[in-house]
């Protein structure tokens, strides 16, 4: 007789401990959600400045140009110092996925929000196909650079054997070394996709000020990206610091700022192409005119 009021006790208990979980868990879904729109709020803000996106590009600039410098303040045995360190082969090596894939869930869902249509959606992603044939030409370019400036050397003891055979499939087939002129592919990539997620991202800002729909799916696609973006920065000055020769590192730069300035800064303004990014997706505001 007796046992009753204990189970009602901890019954009582339990649903205390349940309400205060619950109330625990709305707290912290809601700081969540504050902090979700804040950081995207002003994210978007700061990549939507033009004034910054100018910086941005003195910025990558000065970080391939003067970065180098820093190998002689830098402890040389991090780890970021090897070729085969974790963010090396699972992010720098697959730069380009990576920037697919969170750039175009991004582009999928502003362009589609915005419009509802299919096809101004499809035409917006095209710039990333454009993108995926620039890198894989630059990369073929790159290797034919190599092939048509290089030689072939057996390595000895006593240094490098020079050997007269005439391209690469032959010299590496003969178990030798091909040795030419090698444009840092990482850093154009690294560079290309810095100054493309800038642009893509830099719409978001007038997204929101046009009052479209903003969810927290979206905003923590673009914040995703922003990090992404962050990720590619600090991987580029950890580049230019640890690997490669000084001109080639310069080289690779200067080519993907090139391949940035053909699509996005011309091409892509011209009406026969995927378009700039944010064209067509915000309706311009009306001019009034004024009659005497």
């Amino acid at each position: 007789m007796e046992r009753g009021p204990v189970v009602g006790a901890g019954q009582g208990t339990r649903a205390r401990i349940r309400a205060v979980l619950g109330c625990l868990v709305k707290v912290l879904l809601w700081v969540a959600s504050a902090l979700l729109y804040f950081g995207s709020e002003q994210a978007a803000r700061l990549l939507g400045s033009p004034c910054l996106r100018r910086l941005y590009h003195a910025w990558l600039a000065a970080v391939v140009i003067f970065g180098p410098l820093l190998q002689f303040h830098v402890n040389p045995r991090t780890i970021f110092a090897s070729h085969g360190n974790f963010f090396n082969i699972k992010f720098v090596n697959s730069a380009w996925g990576w920037t697919c894939t969170f750039l175009g869930g991004f582009v999928l869902l502003v362009v589609f929000l915005a419009t509802r249509r299919v096809a101004v959606t499809a035409r917006h992603l095209s710039r990333l196909v454009v993108g995926a044939a620039v890198w894989r030409g630059a990369g073929r370019a790159f290797l034919l650079i190599e092939d048509l400036t290089g030689s072939c050397f057996e390595p000895l003891p006593q240094g490098l054997l020079l050997h007269e055979l005439p391209d690469r499939r032959s010299c590496l087939a003969a178990g030798h070394q091909w040795r030419g002129y090698t444009v840092s592919s990482h850093t154009f990539l690294l560079t290309f996709c810095c100054l493309l997620m800038a642009e893509e991202a830099a719409v978001f800002a007038k997204y929101l000020a046009h009052g479209l729909p903003a969810g927290a799916p979206l905003r923590l696609v673009f914040l995703l990206n922003v990090l992404l973006l962050g990720l590619w920065n600090f991987l580029l000055l950890c580049t230019v610091i640890y690997f490669h020769q000084y001109t080639h590192k310069v080289v690779g730069a200067a080519v993907g700022t090139f391949a940035w300035y053909l699509t996005y800064g011309s091409w892509y303004h011209q009406p026969w192409s995927p378009g700039s990014p944010g064209h067509g997706l915000f309706p311009r505001p009306h001019s009034s005119r004024k009659h005497n």
